[in-house]
């Protein structure tokens, strides 16, 4: 107990660094909905879809690499540096590349050169500190990963109000700012506070020992790049949707499908704190006598916390739509949002079972499962927008989740067997998808029926798990 104490705890801090962030987004978004037409907003999500890909390319699966082989390998600063000259010369290079033929690849990307110069800026940055932060993680310093990360955000939103309201409101005459083309100022603002990142972490470029191991670096690249493949499919299952609805609808919609698929931000915050404490934790504990029993009990509770999520946004959907989204223009999606809700809670739990795959090097699985699940997003996408519109996205979101859930519950059976509690699980999940999907799609959001439902629910988690948890406060 003591360690899943220790878990715990770093996953609260983690979670902060990821939960400040994102609850600064969702005044962002409502900042950037009052202050941007739908296809402008659409223009803002198209940026961040190919940041969120050619991150995926720029990393190459090395910060995954970086923490398996980190926790257990003795020559640690070794594989530190050979992870940092790798992902460093690589980036260098690649974007000296982007930056010679940027006219070309702006062309090709359907991007303005001014936003994909800001683009490649941007991600040349973003990738220098992977392994930085990586290492943070990895030896256990959450509070320093937390502040940079906090400093981060507050020049992120800070310029974003600087640009998009304090100048406008007061009517601010600068000789460089463009009011006709705002959706700019949301890109400067992202690359300034990566800048400041960037130097807040450089003595950890200082601090290297240059020494680059060609034996650990094989070992690294086998082990990252079909993470890589995978986090690339995992953009397709993010993203595709996004890219696709302003080619076969139009801007307007994707603007309105995009905002409101942001309301969704609270299970991703969830999930992704989560995920910064869980995947050190993980690595550092797959020794353990009892570690699959630990990894059984955390996805339990993961999916008793993200059940809550599910039920909470969908009964009380009316109020996060007016505190993210006011502009009622967005409101002709808001339909996704508990489907999505359920999406995302699903792709936490493949995450969680995405354990097997990593502590037995087999990457490749992980590899295949997402190329299946890109593969469902992406023929249930082009097949059934033209007769759902863009509700199809939604449920091309969910149904991809599930397969690749399903597919990695069964494969680790055989390969990496965990005991989950699967009953209780599958208990938790029907109840919170018949009550979240019942209260917002039949009962029109009933306040009243939907807040009995809610206490229900926490009834229900007290009775079954109030032992457990008591041992788990005292420990």
């Amino acid at each position: 107990m003591a360690a899943l104490k220790k878990f715990f705890r770093d996953t609260v801090i983690y979670g902060l660094a990821t939960v400040l962030p994102r609850l600064m987004n969702i005044i962002l978004v409502r900042l950037h909905t009052d202050t941007l037409e739908r296809a402008s907003y659409s223009d803002n999500t198209y940026f961040y879809v190919y940041a969120a890909f050619f991150n995926v390319l720029l990393t190459y699966g090395m910060e995954t690499a970086f923490f398996r082989f980190f926790s257990k390998s003795e020559k640690k600063d070794s594989v530190f540096s050979t992870a940092f000259i790798s992902i460093c010369t690589s980036t260098i290079v690649l974007i000296g590349i982007a930056f010679l033929f940027n006219d070309e690849i702006a062309s090709f990307v359907n991007l303005k050169l001014h936003y994909f110069n800001l683009l490649i800026s941007l991600l040349a940055l973003d990738t220098l500190v992977v392994i930085p932060f990586a290492y943070l993680r990895a030896t256990g310093r959450p509070l320093k990963f937390m502040s940079i990360k906090l400093v981060n955000l507050a020049i992120y939103v800070g310029l974003n109000f600087f640009f998009l309201w304090f100048i406008p409101t007061y009517n601010i005459s600068f000789t460089f700012y463009q009011p006709t083309d705002l959706v700019q100022y949301i890109f400067i603002s992202n690359l300034a506070a990566s800048l400041v990142t960037f130097l807040l972490l450089l003595p950890y470029f200082f601090r290297l020992k240059i020494q680059f191991d060609t034996e650990i670096f094989k070992q690294l690249f086998n082990y990252g790049w079909p993470v890589m493949v995978a986090g690339l499919a995992y953009v397709v299952n993010e993203n595709f949707d996004k890219w696709l609805l302003p080619e076969m609808l139009n801007k307007d919609i994707n603007g309105a499908y995009s905002a409101c698929y942001k309301i969704a931000v609270f299970m991703t915050i969830f999930i992704q704190g989560f995920r910064l404490g869980a995947e050190p934790f993980f690595f550092n504990h797959a020794a353990e006598k009892n570690a699959k029993e630990t990894y059984a009990f955390i996805m339990k509770y993961f999916v008793i916390l993200g059940s809550l999520i599910l039920i909470a946004i969908s009964i009380y959907l009316d109020f996060f739509k007016q505190l993210l989204v006011d502009n009622p223009d967005y409101w002709i999606a808001i339909n996704i949002v508990p489907i999505v809700l359920l999406a995302n809670l699903c792709l936490g739990i493949y995450f969680n079972l995405a354990i097997w795959y990593k502590l037995t090097d087999k990457t490749r699985y992980g590899m295949y499962i997402s190329v299946i699940g890109a593969i469902v997003t992406i023929a249930f996408n082009y097949f059934m927008i033209p007769k759902l519109g863009f509700m199809a996205s939604a449920w091309a979101t969910l149904i991809a989740y599930v397969v690749m859930m399903g597919i990695s519950y069964g494969l680790g059976r055989k390969h990496y067997p965990v005991p989950y509690p699967v009953k209780s699980i599958l208990v938790y999940l029907s109840i919170a998808i018949f009550m979240s999907f019942f209260s917002y799609y039949q009962l029109d959001n009933n306040l009243v029926i939907g807040t009995v439902f809610l206490f229900i629910f926490l009834g229900i988690i007290y009775l079954k798990e109030r032992k457990e948890i008591i041992q788990l406060l005292q420990s």
